[in-house]
């Protein structure tokens, strides 16, 4: 299945994605695509529904985030041996975390803002992991029992803010709309192996990002039982899983976001993203 949110900002309500890719509202069946309905027995209830039985969505109907309510967003650092080259840094002996905040979760096609004082915006295409069901302390071989599905993410960062600021990363990784998510939730079953996809970025129609899934260091049962070790995952919570090379910070010289770029991104079997940019100062202003 490939499970969306579509709505204003804030009232998304659930919907899937029938064979001619129409949106089908959900929200007779669930109340979100979020954690409660994530758990494997409801997502066996949806995948027995008559498709063709459900409302369609209205027309043109804004694409929210394809996943609501997430408690816990954590990322991956540096989990293409590639990128980790362009930025001058050794490839980790074991995953590097940090958090994102939940509240720089957007819809696929929403607006990025820069915001004030950003002057190293950047972008990241990555493969993110939406869990399902409770995961403490579970082996690899068990690990993707625990996966919901997998969605497109953009892990935007301020560069100058998680380098330069001293502490942890997590500064430059979570201001709002800095975590782009679908356009879909693809489930297990409809993704299938999640490595030995193609992934891309293109900014302002050039290519910035080539890369695939196969050339993760650690893979997604790895780092989902790695990070199971130091913290309980619960459903709905996502993980972004590392970034191929080809982001601003390491080109030369250095390119960065600006008012009026439009970034298109996508992931084989996991959908494409159309993102603006505006200036939050700005956009405030108005």
């Amino acid at each position: 299945m490939k499970l969306v949110r579509f709505g204003e900002p804030g009232a998304e309500r659930p919907g899937l994605l029938d064979s001619e890719n129409r949106i089908r509202d959900l929200s007779g069946v669930i109340a979100d695509i979020n954690g409660a309905a994530l758990d494997p027995a409801t997502l066996d209830r949806l995948r027995a529904l008559d498709v063709s039985a459900l409302p369609l969505a209205p027309a043109g109907a804004r694409l929210g985030p394809c996943v609501g309510g997430v408690g816990h967003f954590i990322a991956v650092g540096l989990n293409y041996a590639d990128h980790a080259a362009e930025a001058g840094l050794t490839p980790p002996a074991e995953p590097i975390l940090f958090s994102k905040a939940p509240s720089c979760i957007i819809g696929p096609h929403d607006d990025v803002l820069i915001p004030p004082g950003s002057t190293r915006t950047d972008w990241e295409v990555e493969l993110a992991v939406v869990i399902g069901s409770p995961c403490s302390r579970v082996s690899e071989a068990e690990a993707l029992e625990h996966v919901a599905g997998y969605c497109l993410c953009n892990d935007i960062s301020e560069r100058a803010w998680q380098n330069e600021r001293g502490g942890t990363w997590m500064k430059g990784k979570g201001a709002p709309t800095f975590g782009p998510l679908g356009p879909w939730l693809a489930t297990r079953e409809e993704l299938g192996d999640a490595n030995g996809r193609a992934m891309w970025l293109d900014l302002n129609g050039e290519r910035m990002q080539t890369g695939n899934t196969e050339n993760m260091i650690f893979r997604v049962p790895f780092i989902v039982s790695y990070i199971s070790q130091f913290m309980d995952l619960r459903p709905g919570d996502v993980i972004a899983t590392g970034t191929p090379p080809g982001v601003g910070m390491g080109r030369k010289p250095p390119l960065f976001l600006k008012a009026g770029d439009r970034m298109t991104l996508g992931i084989d079997g996991l959908g494409v993203q159309d993102l603006n940019v505006r200036d939050a100062s700005r956009q405030a202003a108005a």
